[in-house]
Parts: C-alpha cells; sequence; structure tokens
C-alpha cells in the first residue's frame, strides 16, 4: 500500500530508551525494567606480576577464600577506555608559561612532546575495575513477578520506592561482607554514587561521546539527553 503524496508521515513515537533494560538510577542504585536492581563497586587494582612469590601465594589464596565465603552471586567487570590526555597536557602548557628556568622549561617541553608522541603512536587505555552485585526480581515476590512476565505489561511490577527500599536491605549486608573481603586481598573498593553511574553508563553507551561530568546535587528527574527536533519539528522536515 502506498500513501498518498499529500498525507504527512506518521509521527515516530520510539525512543531509545525503550531499547534499555535500565528503568533508573536512585539512591546509588541501577533499577531495571523487570524490578531488578544491582550495586556497583569501583575497586582498585594488583600488579600480580610484580609480587613476589610469597605474596602471589597469599593473594591467590585470599582470592579463593572470598570466593568461598560468597553466598550471592557477583559480577567482574573490567571497562578499558581509551585514555584523554587533554587536560593533561593542558596542565603542562599552564607549567610551562610559569617556569623561568630556561634549563627547566626545556626539559618540560622535551616531556610534553614525549607524551604526544607516545599517545599518538599507542592506544593509552585507561581500565577501571568494577564489580556487580545482583537484586533479582525474583526477591521482589515470586508470583507476582512471574505473573506481571506472563502479562508482558509494561512498567516495574512494583512501585519504584518500594523496589529500592527492598533491594537497600539486601544488597548492603553483601556490600559490606564484599568490601571486608577486597580489604583482605589489599584493594579499596567504594559503591558508585547516582552520578557516578550515570557518568560510567554514559560512557558505556557513548564510547565516542568524551568526557561528561554529572553533578553530586543535581536533580535527574529530567531526561539527560533531549531530541534534537520536536515531533512537529520532525514531520514538517519529512
Amino acid at each position: 500500500k502506498f500513501k498518498p503524496n499529500n498525507m504527512p508521515p506518521a509521527p515516530i513515537k520510539a525512543s531509545t530508551q525503550d531499547h534499555l533494560d535500565i528503568e533508573d538510577i536512585r539512591n546509588d542504585l541501577v533499577i531495571l525494567k523487570d524490578g531488578s536492581c544491582c550495586l556497583i563497586l569501583q575497586t582498585t587494582a594488583v600488579n600480580f606480576s610484580l609480587l613476589s612469590e610469597g605474596e602471589q601465594d597469599a593473594t591467590i589464596y585470599a582470592y579463593a577464600g572470598m570466593l568461598n565465603s560468597l553466598t550471592f552471586p557477583v559480577q567482574i567487570l573490567i571497562h578499558s577506555q581509551k585514555k584523554n590526555i587533554q587536560s593533561y597536557l593542558a596542565l603542562l602548557n599552564t607549567q610551562e608559561q610559569k617556569i623561568k628556568n630556561p634549563l627547566l622549561k626545556g626539559q618540560l617541553v622535551k616531556y610534553r612532546d614525549f607524551i604526544t608522541q607516545t599517545v599518538k603512536e599507542n592506544d593509552v587505555l585507561d581500565k577501571k575495575f568494577y564489580i556487580v552485585i545482583p537484586f533479582s526480581a525474583l526477591e521482589l515476590g515470586v508470583s507476582s513477578t512471574l505473573s506481571s512476565v506472563v502479562r508482558k505489561s509494561k512498567g516495574l511490577p512494583f512501585d519504584k520506592d518500594y523496589i529500592i527500599q527492598k533491594a537497600a536491605t539486601a544488597l548492603v549486608p553483601k556490600r559490606d561482607h564484599l568490601v571486608g573481603q577486597l580489604t583482605r586481598l589489599g584493594l579499596k573498593a567504594k559503591q558508585l554514587t547516582t552520578p557516578e553511574l550515570i557518568k560510567l553508563l554514559f560512557g558505556y553507551y557513548n564510547p565516542d561521546a568524551g568526557s561528561a561530568d554529572f553533578a553530586d546535587k543535581a536533580g535527574y528527574d529530567a531526561p539527560i539527553i533531549e531530541a534534537a527536533v520536536s515531533e512537529d519539528e520532525g514531520n514538517k522536515k519529512l
């Protein structure tokens, strides 16, 4: 079937958000559309190859003890991203203007040129390590959750505040246990806050968008990304 040329095209109402599993990010938790949640810890790393043989054995035993102590599932995530050193180069340029000693200034210029050439010839990656602690939707109530899946109805199976409360009650003890086990490994772990979660997921879904900062006390009730044109303007251009 073909539409007459004088008929306006049907407006496009679909959104990218409809294809994502994330429903919301609140109270330092990621809420998914099926009612499940997750808490994300960011951890430091240990250069295993630089440890002595005794230290390597101790680290292996401590890691095995951590895994054996877990009574809940976790996900270990390594996020590699190309390092953006523009801010560092800008800092070097600023310091160059402040240095009065010609010898020190020359050394700084050589160092800056070396860093710039190294980044051009090699991909400098920034690796960050995360541990995800999930909260299953089944923990909210098996019968209610399964019935909502069968009906394939849109929306969360329960009120969002209720889901956050139940998820926090279940996840906080697991977080504290995992942080304690990581401390035995010589690792520092911290829970990502709401702005940090938004920044992490924004960078994951927009790898070429560059760095983005989100204020700690900003309100995120409104969408972060708006459409480039309104629906009416889009129809006029079509």
